[in-house]
């Protein structure tokens, strides 16, 4: 098997791993690296971030099992945002319909770079 084909075979799997051990580690950061790898696999960019969101779904209760499991889940501390967070999904997933995907990049890459330079300081 020429190494093009099997990177192509197998880049998607690597990637998903890459993915998930972001969200388990950092909480839903797998979307920071699955929207660009989804878009650079063909993706449009609204397929992209509505995949992303779709995997981190399935990482998050893997993690949130996991981190519960090891005593590290305060649910009654979780439970205070989850209207608030059920909102503001709604409201994103309303938005995201409507928005023009151009911006929705750039959005995102503000994002992105905000939540970098946070985290160096």
């Amino acid at each position: 098997m020429r190494f093009s084909a099997m990177l192509k075979k197998y880049s998607m799997p690597i990637l998903g791993a890459l993915c998930g051990a972001m969200n388990g580690l950092f909480g839903s950061g797998g979307g920071l690296i699955a929207v660009p790898c989804l878009e650079a696999a063909g993706f449009e960019v609204k397929q992209s971030h509505a995949s992303a969101i779709a995997l981190t779904s399935v990482f998050s209760v893997i993690s949130c099992i996991n981190y519960g499991l090891a005593g590290n889940l305060n649910i009654s501390e979780a439970i205070k945002y989850m209207p608030g967070g059920l909102v503001g999904a709604l409201a994103g997933a309303f938005l995201m319909k409507r928005i023009d995907p151009s911006l929705l990049k750039r959005i995102f890459g503000i994002v992105m770079i905000y939540s970098g330079v946070r985290t160096f300081l």
